[in-house]
């Protein structure tokens, strides 16, 4: 079930990325000229997004794969490249169109099915694998607690997501983002997550499910941030 303020920061994400950072949104995820400051936040996303396909296999030719918050489609390109089954989903429609004309210039040994939504609500039943890269970094973590489990649901071999790592800076940068009234035009707020207390609460929230956390790893480059973990059955 999903909480009120997991439906309260989704809400606020789909007007965000649909409208406020559509085309900033683009630029970023593109090989086209971008700031200083955008350019180690693209790096650190194409080192997130290497880390979190090097977990899966190689060939992923007869495997499916849910891409939760797919945005502009570059993880489920390389997954079906390497012959996944994808759905995309994302509740950013204009992201979701990007994805869809940077997916058919692609030869693909797998396929990508698209889908505009929630990442729970529009979700296939099952799938072999679940891969949440940075879609849940603006949730607390009883929410992402929530999300993963319904992930782990799901999922048949793996569940692989990141969150935003605690630190002293991103804490702070949190705190005085609160103090700051709200403009429309500002991003939602990234919610920092201690990782240990995460990995806890998952552990004890999976209970007697098979599930436990494995792998972990985080990347850092100028401005990016982002921890990566992963769910693998006991």
């Amino acid at each position: 079930m999903r909480s009120s303020s997991y439906l309260q920061r989704r809400d606020q994400l789909t007007t965000y990325f649909d409208q406020t950072a559509a085309a900033a949104w683009r630029a970023l995820t593109s090989n086209d000229p971008v700031s200083r400051i955008r350019a180690t936040v693209r790096a650190g996303r194409d080192d997130m997004r290497s880390t979190l396909l090097g977990w899966l296999p190689a060939d992923l030719g007869g495997r499916s794969l849910l891409d939760a918050g797919c945005g502009t489609g570059a993880l489920a390109i390389e997954a079906a490249r390497r012959g996944a089954d994808v759905v995309a989903v994302d509740v950013a429609a204009n992201l979701v169109e990007v994805a869809r004309e940077r997916a058919a210039a692609e030869d693909l040994s797998g396929s990508i099915e698209f889908r505009v939504g929630d990442m729970l609500a529009a979700a296939p039943a099952e799938v072999d694998h679940v891969v949440a890269m940075d879609s849940l970094i603006h949730y607390d973590t009883d929410d992402v607690c929530k999300v993963v489990a319904n992930f782990s649901a799901r999922a048949r071999h793996s569940v692989l997501f990141t969150s935003a790592p605690w630190t002293p800076a991103l804490a702070t940068m949190h705190f005085v983002g609160r103090l700051v009234p709200h403009r429309h035009h500002r991003a939602p707020a990234i919610e920092p997550v201690r990782v240990g207390k995460l990995a806890r609460a998952l552990d004890t929230s999976l209970g007697e499910t098979g599930w436990t956390t494995a792998r972990t790893c985080r990347i850092k480059s100028g401005f990016y941030i982002s921890q990566a973990m992963e769910l693998a059955r006991r």
